[in-house]
């Protein structure tokens, strides 16, 4: 088994991480390190693990001991005043990202979707090797050998319909690069050794890289994050592989993504710790919103409704909405909102109708919380994203009388509607993304949705707590009479929802045997990943 260790006599087995139903990302059978990875990568690599994941190790045991606090009742809360909220400091934001009024996003493995989303017009665009990247070698190293030719411009594609390669064309767009998280390992990279998977992916990006000839410098996003300590980490990583290379030590730049419910009351603290690097904080409201469900699980006044029926507007969103603007502008850095799940169709009018017009109202509330831009998903939302902010952004708006305390956790009461449709929705959800998980797809376009791990999270959360609080909250059917979602219900529905994906996909009569497969494995670990409350981002 993979150990941890920096020195002889000092390791931590990672027995919880073998007994999860999704592995750690290992590197194939017969991997060569020595051969197939950059030369000189092993001896830049060692002395960071060395330094940083025992402080990783430790990161992790105290996101599980607040996940526990809060279910026992301490629920994360707002910090005692401190230099990072009562100083007065700002960050100098450099002008080539003065406009980041959208940020387009998308998985790092697919060039010709890399190279459509940088030649899109959009002001960003971040490359991702984390939720909507399948976390498997293959689709990671093609994730990283993209971003390393997107950085130097050379990354292209073969347009099968016009017979033609389709380079990427100049432009001011900044590319960013969205490493997997925290909470996430790498096997098999150091003989024996686990490592934070963070690490591994800043450190043979940045190895490769020649900072000299970057239109801008290296830009990273970073996930997943629980407290404002786990800022210091990534600052210590940064840093030193600034001093590995011979550039200086705020080299790197960042944006942070705010996506879990502790990290709330803490993003100023978080950015102060990061105020050499950052350029500003992303609400990622998705993971958010299953963080807050994670960290009120217990409480059954937190049961949510079906996920489609909640508005975009709900008072959890709205609230931390108003607030980060606020914290962000007061020290010069850019507020960046939300994915709009609905998808546009260049094959149905009507759906792509509907979907770019919640894109515009979505944006549009953004805006109005004084968010400086957003997130998208495909090149046809970008022009509507980017005219919903004023340009380049509002780094000097700020609301009078701002609240800096506001209620991040205000009661889900009188929104949406909690059906006994909406648990097979999930649940019919979960077995398809887990499905294109299985099939190396971190993102699969569902009845007009990006669906990626994050909805997952929340669809299994949703499933879990209609069990958990059954005798406590009504779920209806289409009748209007309460179903009490018991184990064996759940079961009986991801049976039946199992059936109906079978005959969809044609696959009870012997044809694609090995995708059958496929599909009854996607919905075992669906359920087993409920009943076993593994709701982690993994």
């Amino acid at each position: 088994m993979a150990t941890t260790s920096t020195k002889s006599g000092l390791s931590i087995t990672a027995t919880s991480l073998s007994e999860r139903l999704m592995p750690v990302n290992t590197t194939p059978p017969g991997f060569d390190a020595a051969r197939e990875l950059p030369p000189g990568f092993q001896e830049f690599l060692r002395p960071l693990h060395a330094a940083l994941t025992l402080r990783q190790r430790a990161l992790i045991a105290r996101r599980e001991l607040a996940l526990q606090e809060a279910h026992s009742g301490k629920q994360p809360n707002f910090l005692p005043p401190s230099v990072a909220t009562m100083e007065a400091w700002q960050i100098e934001l450099p002008e080539w990202c003065f406009d980041q009024r959208n940020q387009m996003t998308g998985p790092a493995d697919d060039a010709e979707l890399v190279v459509k989303m940088l030649n899109s017009g959009a002001p960003g665009v971040m490359l991702d090797l984390e939720d909507s990247n399948a976390n498997t070698w293959e689709h990671l190293i093609a994730g990283i050998r993209n971003v390393l030719q997107a950085l130097a411009g050379r990354l292209s594609f073969f347009d099968k319909k016009r017979d033609r390669t389709v380079e990427i064309r100049p432009s001011k767009t900044v590319l960013f690069t969205r490493p997997r998280g925290l909470h996430l390992h790498q096997a098999g990279v150091l003989a024996g050794e686990l490592l934070p998977a963070s690490l591994f992916d800043v450190a043979i990006i940045a190895y490769q890289v020649d900072f000299a000839a970057l239109r801008y410098p290296l830009c990273f996003y970073i996930p997943k994050s629980e407290s404002a300590d786990e800022a210091l980490w990534w600052r210590d990583l940064f840093q030193m592989v600034a001093r590995a290379k011979g550039v200086p030590a705020n080299s790197i730049k960042c944006m942070a993504l705010v996506e879990a419910h502790p990290l709330a009351f803490q993003m100023e603290e978080f950015a102060w710790n990061l105020r050499e690097h950052i350029l500003g904080l992303n609400l990622g409201r998705w993971d958010y919103m299953a963080s807050l469900i994670h960290f009120n699980l217990e409480n059954p006044e937190w049961v949510l409704p079906d996920r489609n029926t909640i508005p975009h507007n709900v008072a959890f969103f709205q609230n931390l909405r108003t607030l980060m603007p606020e914290i962000c502008h007061k020290h010069g850095m850019l507020a960046i909102g939300g994915m709009t799940a609905l998808y546009p169709s260049r094959d149905n009018a009507e759906l792509n109708a509907r979907a770019l017009a919640v894109l515009a109202e979505d944006k549009k509330n953004e805006a109005s919380c004084l968010m400086d831009g957003a997130w998208t998903g495909h090149p046809d939302q970008n022009e509507i994203a980017v005219t919903q902010f004023p340009a380049p952004n509002q780094l000097n708006a700020r609301p009078k009388d701002a609240n800096p305390h506001p209620d991040l956790r205000p009661l889900p009461t009188g929104v949406g509607k909690r059906t006994l449709a909406g648990t097979r929705a999930a649940i019919r959800t979960v077995i398809r993304y887990r499905i294109g998980v299985l099939n190396g797809r971190g993102a699969s376009l569902l009845d007009g949705y990006m669906e990626d791990l994050a909805t997952d999270r929340i669809y299994r959360l949703m499933i879990a707590q209609r069990m958990k609080h059954a005798d406590a909250v009504g779920v209806l059917d289409e009748k209007g009479q309460p179903v009490r979602h018991t184990p064996e219900l759940i079961h009986e529905l991801f049976d039946q929802e199992l059936e109906r994906l079978q005959q969809e996909s044609g696959t009870q009569s012997g044809e694609a045997a090995e995708q059958a497969g496929r599909l009854r494995e996607a919905r075992r670990l669906s359920e087993e990943m409920i009943l076993r409350g593994e709701f982690n981002p993994v």
